[in-house]
């Protein structure tokens, strides 16, 4: 059995980074040792990758970096290999990794991935394909892509909810060390660190109280919701709003009435069909209101929020990342410290949250996604 690649994407921590960017790429680095392991003992060759760095001036997307590395790996003629980036699946078992590696040995036009429509993990059997993949923004459509434009057959790992926690920002990591199963050296640093989940007792006190009402807004789904129907006694308010921010690309998805498998001609406007701008309840609300008005917004809907803050962002700059205040601007935005933001409007959002008499945790993905059943159980 030939012997995989595991490609794993990270940014190792630079000397001038800011505190929580720093903390955040420590961590990274934590378990991308651990994951190194993992897929050693399950017979990869792992290969840590720099990932693209917004600092660097850089364009180049996620689709043409791994087409590019396939080719000059010269991957693909008898296997395949494994994809992911760092702070991703840090809850990735033995058996998952074993299970990843297996698919990528197989030489066969399969793939394994955590959730074929936004994945943060894919072994893809045989990589040559690879070659051919288009600008991708993101590691998320990869398995669509895959499957309706390259015509494999792709499956998911079981234990959907577990893998879909990553450690994107210091409030994940903190999260994450709350869950049984994260490594070691990540729980450790989250402790040292003293990162901590902002009114996290206020908002179980929330959830607990049946005269209450709890707002859930962002990039959630349907398993969330029913988890929270099941599991907490007060009322829920749920915005499922922009899912697929990330992980949609029109260069992933088959066009109706195309054989799959059929490749779409590239060229200047391959894949840029019209997309609709983000957009989001309460990012029209706070357009029109502004950002100081947050409490008072919760307060007309609910008793207490959690909130995805990239969506809020995405409705008001655009999807693209490199357009938002910083990253140490919003890792300091989730920990509720607006005196350590320089972006006016985040600060002034942060601020709201921070002096709200009502719990308001802001976030990313995780915390209003996999990673509510963590913060309310």
């Amino acid at each position: 059995m030939p012997q995989p690649l595991v490609v794993i994407f990270h940014q190792a921590p630079r000397d001038g980074d800011p505190p929580l960017t720093a903390l955040l790429a420590r961590a990274r680095a934590a378990l991308v040792r651990h994951q190194d392991l993992l897929f050693t003992r399950a017979g990869g060759r792992v290969a840590v990758v720099p990932g693209r760095d917004p600092r660097s001036g850089s364009h180049e997307t996620f689709g043409e970096r791994l087409a590019r590395l396939v080719a000059d790996e010269g991957v693909g003629t008898q296997g395949g290999l494994v994809v992911l980036g760092a702070g991703a699946v840090p809850l990735l078992t033995a058996a998952d990794a074993r299970r990843l590696v297996a698919v990528a040995a197989s030489g066969a036009p399969v793939a394994l991935t955590n959730n074929r429509y936004s994945s943060d993990v894919c072994a893809v059997g045989s990589a040559g394909v690879l070659r051919t993949l288009p600008p991708l923004p993101s590691d998320n459509a990869l398995p669509r892509w895959l499957e309706e434009r390259a015509g494999q057959a792709v499956t998911e790992l079981p234990g959907r909810e577990r893998l879909a926690i990553d450690i994107d920002t210091p409030v994940d990591l903190a999260l994450a060390a709350r869950i049984p199963g994260l490594p070691a050296s990540l729980r450790r640093l989250a402790a040292d660190e003293h990162i901590a989940i902002p009114r996290l007792d206020d908002l179980r006190a929330l959830a607990a109280d049946p005269h209450r009402e709890l707002i859930v807004a962002g990039r959630s789904g349907s398993s969330t919701l029913r988890w929270l129907e099941a599991n907490v006694r007060c009322r829920v308010r749920f915005l499922a709003e922009e899912r697929g921010l990330r992980a949609s690309s029109e260069f992933a998805m088959g066009d109706p009435g195309r054989p799959v498998g059929a490749n779409r001609t590239r060229g200047p406007d391959a894949g840029a069909l019209p997309r609709r701008h983000p957009r989001t309840t309460l990012g029209r609300l706070l357009d029109i209101r502004g950002p100081d008005a947050l409490e008072a917004m919760v307060g007309d809907l609910g008793d207490g929020a959690i909130l995805d803050t990239r969506v809020l962002l995405a409705d008001r700059l655009g999807a693209d990342e490199d357009a938002w205040p910083s990253a140490e601007d919003r890792f300091a935005s989730d920990l509720l410290r607006p005196d350590a933001i320089a972006d006016p409007w985040l600060r002034a959002l942060t601020a709201a949250a921070a002096q709200a008499a009502s719990p308001i945790l802001l976030g990313a993905h995780t915390v209003v996604g996999p990673g509510v059943r963590w913060l309310l159980r």
